[in-house]
């Protein structure tokens, strides 16, 4: 498939140019010519050295990720942004990058992914950054509590120590938000949107004792954890169009 084909495919189903404003990301096709036939795409959520060069072992001609390597723009081309694209250029790797348009997708979206794990139903958008937004809300189908919550995330994300529960809310969960990555920032409207829980990536000082004092409950699951689902969702989309895929795990722990 051609990968103008392929970019301009994936710039629709996301809608990247819409996020244009308030994104530092410059999603889309960040590195490689517009017209190239594309045989095999490979999917990871960081653009690093670690995962160009598993694509590169893949036989990928194309990686899609979550972060790119481009944020507000490329001044120098020196240190690791050389290393890094000289590894896509040195192996004729392509790359594609989306990032808050990925997050908030309600389809193929992180938070959407995550959402759909814990069960989350009634599901509508969450996370607003400006008229956009960058997450998912829904009520929990059924019985759930706090622990249960952290015990189903720790043992399904990829991830190797358990998440971390401030537990300062209802013990019965009702209405979960999601903002993945670095989300703390949208507790107050979790609050606002009568949530009971917030589950975002990592956390900041200050969160301790905004949640306690507003009676939520914050799971910090892992930035890299939490954000794994919108390239693998990307992945299945791209696999009903008939390229070869594969998608490369490089959790940080973070």
């Amino acid at each position: 498939m051609n990968l103008s084909t392929i970019v301009s495919r994936l710039d629709e189903t996301l809608d990247n140019a819409a996020y244009s404003d308030v994104d530092a990301s410059a999603n889309g096709l960040q590195v490689g010519p517009a017209d190239r036939d594309i045989d095999h795409i490979a999917f990871a959520v960081d653009a690093a050295t670690a995962t160009i060069e598993a694509a590169a072992d893949a036989g990928a001609d194309l990686l899609v990720t979550h972060h790119g390597l481009s944020w507000g723009g490329i001044e120098r081309v020196t240190g690791r942004q050389y290393d890094r694209i000289s590894a896509l250029i040195d192996h004729d790797i392509a790359l594609y990058v989306s990032h808050l348009p990925l997050d908030g997708h309600q389809t193929h979206g992180n938070a959407a992914g995550l959402a759909a794990l814990i069960g989350l139903i009634a599901t509508e958008p969450f996370g607003s950054l400006g008229s956009l937004t960058i997450g998912q809300q829904g009520r929990v189908d059924g019985a759930m509590t706090i622990d249960e919550l952290g015990e189903l995330l720790s043992a399904e994300l990829d991830r190797e120590k358990p998440v971390r529960l401030l537990d300062f809310g209802a013990r019965e969960l009702d209405r979960v938000a999601i903002v993945t990555g670095s989300g703390v920032d949208w507790l107050d409207e979790a609050v606002a949107a009568g949530c009971d829980t917030l589950i975002t990536g990592e956390g900041k000082q200050q969160v301790y004792h905004e949640a306690r004092e507003a009676g939520i409950n914050v799971v910090l699951a892992g930035h890299y954890a939490t954000e794994t689902f919108g390239v693998r969702s990307l992945q299945s989309l791209v696999d009903d169009w008939g390229v070869k895929t594969s998608y490369h795990s490089h959790p940080t722990g973070l």
